[in-house]
């Protein structure tokens, strides 16, 4: 049980690691939703916070785990989409590097 809890913590590290960021530096993640659009950004700001460790804690815990893992999955599709569009970049690294992230993301 230890491992398999300390597994599921793993697979959902950064789905816990990027709300606490966004709750100990919130001007930060205010600017991040600014960056891509959304507004108001205070609102996405809670929504991803408040999501990301209430899906989190359903795969850990395994409540629900199926339908967190979806979420999850669903969540990251789209905020790749959202955040890694490589096809509007001119070639180049910067181009090449928002690809790999784009795939591996997917």
């Amino acid at each position: 049980p230890v491992i398999r809890t300390v597994a599921l913590l793993a697979l959902c590290a950064a789905y816990i690691q990027g709300p606490l960021t966004k709750i100990f530096d919130f001007n930060g993640a205010l600017a991040e939703m600014n960056h891509f659009g959304l507004h108001p950004a205070a609102f996405f700001a809670v929504v991803v916070i408040v999501f990301e460790l209430a899906a989190s804690a359903m795969v850990v815990s395994g409540f629900l785990r199926w339908l967190g893992a979806l979420a999850l999955a669903g969540f990251t599709l789209l905020a790749t989409l959202i955040a890694l569009r490589f096809w509007e970049l001119p070639p180049g690294m910067d181009r090449m590097m928002a690809t790999n992230a784009f795939f591996e993301h997917l």
